[in-house]
């Protein structure tokens, strides 16, 4: 049994060192051993079999980002009943209240957020018909209606 601190991290220092003497010598011998081919076709970008079309910069619609922040958020709401059912035979009662009433807040959040249409990211302020002083109107009838003007 190990009882010096070197001693008890000396096989950690040894795997590591072991871990990085694997690694360089595989990177090494991939730069030696493998084929060196320059062409037009393995310079483009390859992403899952398909050709790339258009930019790379291309804008998203900020609804993407907010399903994305909404994902997280309930992700980590969902990561706090691990430690609730951990300590609920412990707190019996009053830990079921409790997370009844924590559930109940994140499903009227979610229903808000979905009544809302923040989960509708796919859809554009395009597809909505915009309400004029005329009345309802397509959006080029809109247009030509301004262009008259």
């Amino acid at each position: 049994m190990p009882t010096t601190p070197a001693e008890q991290w000396l096989p950690v220092l040894i795997q590591a060192t072991l871990a990085a003497i694997i690694a360089a010598a595989l990177v090494t011998l991939t730069f030696v051993i493998g084929r060196k081919v320059a062409n037009k076709v393995k310079d483009t970008p390859y992403e899952c079999g398909i050709n790339p079309l258009g930019d790379a910069r291309e804008r998203f619609s900020v609804k993407f980002y907010l399903v994305a922040m909404l994902f997280i958020l309930f992700d980590i709401e969902a990561i706090f009943l691990y430690p609730w059912a951990v300590v609920y035979k412990q707190l019996k009662m009053f830990a079921f209240i409790e997370m009844l009433l924590f559930v109940g807040f994140v499903m009227a959040g979610f229903f808000y957020i979905w009544k809302k249409g923040v989960l509708d990211w796919a859809t554009t302020d395009r597809d909505h018909t915009p309400r004029t002083v005329l009345g309802e109107m397509t959006r080029a009838g809109f247009l030509e209606e301004v262009a008259k003007r």
